[in-house]
Parts: structure tokens; C-alpha cells; sequence
């Protein structure tokens, strides 16, 4: 019976002592899971057109953030930039692509928004976006003043696309009043260089577009240039506009164009903690070579260049890893 006795006692105490072990194992390994996953359970990105560079990035990074982190996350087509910030600040979306000028009028109050908004933060600046406007061979629209009288297509309503060509008109002595305007996203206001019903078109976006591209297959087309002095005399009011070149044989081209570029920023709900936002940051960088094999645009966003050209303030968790690095 005592060694009965003893033998169960032993047992117990072995079992006791496996417990204590796989206890331990549980704790640790939900430490590491700790480490791997985000307070919040939806990472929403909003993009732009379907087409358009934005949202082929935005879904490459959505699918690294739900992979790694076990989120729901996905892209959110959308009209860009403008209604980018109106859904950060409705709580819609977590994060969004937009340009610099629109995310300035967000911070500042102006333009389009009658009130700051303070809901919006800025976890980096990332590549240019070229204004490529874009006009057929007959068309005989060389210069922007030759718009004037013109059906133009000026981008989505109140996107950074329509933002900046009413701003480089105006920058130019040209009103909406002076031109026909259609509000057309890339892909409609391409079928309408195609089909005469309009006789140019702003899509600004990173290079290559890809309904330009497929434009330049089937029309001859002509990029209209923005002379660089002129754009230094609208960047005294609009400082977010730079000179930069569209390089030779972007679209077939056979000179590099020299027109107005500004610079996309990633911006993020300011409600998002600052462990989340470090967290998707960091990813974010890390995945800069999946982001730039799914869109070449991508290939000009840099760490070192991050934080050149913030044109709003930084998230704390953006902050924290820019600090490390």
C-alpha cells in the first residue's frame, strides 16, 4: 500500500511539474504573440481609383498587414484624396494614400475644408506625384494657356487630382470659368481622349500611369509641359509644388516633359495607438520591396527621404521608429 501510495504521489507531482512547464510555454508564447499583433482589429487603407497607383500599393500593404498580423485589412477605392481625409475623420478608414496639397488644406483649414482636422496624422512622405496632362497629337494644345476654351478632364471632384489642376490653372490666370470641365477619374477621363469627347486631361499620379500607358497604345498623344518658372512662382502660395521631369520614354516620348510634381503622403487616424502605428510603420517600410514589385512608383519612397517634405503632424508611432532608425 506505501508504495502504491508513493507511486501516485510521484505521478502527481510529475504531472504537476509538466503542467508548470506547458504553463510556462503558454505564457511565453503568448508574449510572442503579443508582439505580432495590433490593439485594433481593422486596418482599412483608402486609396484612390481602382486603377490608379494608390490602391495597387494600398492592396499589396493590406495583404502584408492582415499576413503578419492577423487583421482584417483591406483597401477602400475611393475619390481620393479629399474623401481620404473626410473618411479618416468619420472613423471609416485607419490609414490613407493622399496627396500633400490636400492633406495641407486638412491641417490648415483651408481650401476644401472649412475647419482643421485634427483627427489626421502623417506617417510619411513617400514619392512625387507627376501632373501629367495629357492632350492628342491634333489637338493642338501645346501649353496649359492653350486649354483655355478646352473640354477638360481635371480628375475625380475634389480628389488631389482636381485639387491641383484648379490650383496650376488658377497659378496660370485660368478659372474653371475659362474651360469646359469634366470630373473624371483616370480610367474615364482616358476612354474620353479616346473617344474626341474630351480634348485633355490631368491625371497626376505616379509614374507610370497605367491608363496613359494603355492610352499611348491606341491614340497619339502629346504631353502638355509646365514651364519650371512658372511652377517656382505658384510654389511661393502652393510651396508642395516642385519642378521635376517626366523622363524620356515614359509614354513613347522621345524628350523628357518638365512639369509641376507633388509629393503623396501616407497618413494615419491620430486615434490609433501609438504601439499600433509603430507597429505598421515599421511593416510598411520593411515591405518596400513587395510594394515597389507591385507598382514601380513605389520605387522612389525611401527611409532616408520619409521625412522630407512632412507636411503634417507625426504620429507618435511613426515618430518612435523613425527615432530608432
Amino acid at each position: 500500500m506505501k508504495l502504491k501510495k508513493y507511486g501516485i504521489i510521484s505521478s502527481l507531482l510529475l504531472t504537476g511539474a509538466i503542467l508548470t512547464a506547458c504553463g510556462g510555454d503558454e505564457k511565453s508564447s503568448g508574449d510572442a504573440e503579443s508582439t505580432d499583433s495590433l490593439s485594433t482589429n481593422i486596418v482599412t487603407i483608402a486609396t484612390g481609383g481602382s486603377s490608379g497607383p494608390y490602391n495597387i500599393i494600398g492592396t499589396t500593404l493590406a495583404n502584408e498587414y492582415s499576413e503578419i498580423y492577423d487583421v482584417n485589412s483591406k483597401p477602400q477605392a475611393t475619390g481620393a484624396s479629399v474623401e481620404n481625409i473626410n473618411l479618416i475623420k468619420e472613423g471609416k478608414v485607419e490609414m490613407a494614400f493622399l496627396m500633400s496639397d490636400v492633406l495641407t488644406e486638412a491641417v490648415n483649414g483651408t481650401g476644401n475644408f472649412k475647419e482643421k482636422v485634427d483627427k489626421v496624422q502623417q506617417i510619411a512622405a513617400l514619392y512625387p506625384n507627376y501632373v501629367q496632362i495629357v492632350t492628342t497629337k491634333n489637338s493642338g494644345i501645346k501649353t496649359i494657356e492653350d486649354l483655355k476654351g478646352k473640354r477638360v478632364a481635371v480628375g475625380d471632384q475634389n480628389s488631389g487630382v482636381e485639387v491641383n489642376a484648379r490650383n496650376l490653372l488658377n497659378g496660370h490666370g485660368i478659372t474653371y470659368d475659362d474651360v469646359k470641365v469634366d470630373y473624371l477619374g483616370y480610367a474615364e477621363a482616358a476612354d474620353g481622349l479616346k473617344s474626341g469627347s474630351i480634348d485633355a486631361a490631368f491625371l497626376t499620379s505616379g509614374l507610370p500611369n497605367s491608363s496613359v500607358l494603355e492610352l499611348a497604345n491606341s491614340i497619339e498623344l502629346t504631353l502638355v509641359s509646365v514651364d519650371p518658372n512658372k511652377i517656382a512662382e505658384i510654389a511661393k502660395e502652393q510651396p508642395y509644388f516642385i519642378a521635376l521631369d517626366i523622363p524620356a520614354d515614359t509614354y513613347g516620348n522621345t524628350e523628357a516633359i518638365p512639369t509641376a510634381a507633388i509629393m503623396n503622403a501616407l497618413a494615419v487616424s491620430s486615434e490609433l495607438s501609438e504601439d499600433d502605428v509603430y507597429k505598421l510603420t515599421k511593416t510598411f517600410f520593411e515591405s518596400l520591396g513587395k510594394l515597389t514589385t507591385s507598382h514601380q512608383a513605389a520605387a522612389d519612397i525611401s527611409l532616408e527621404n520619409a521625412q522630407k517634405g512632412m507636411v503634417a503632424p507625426v504620429h507618435p508611432g511613426a515618430q518612435k521608429y523613425f527615432d530608432e532608425q
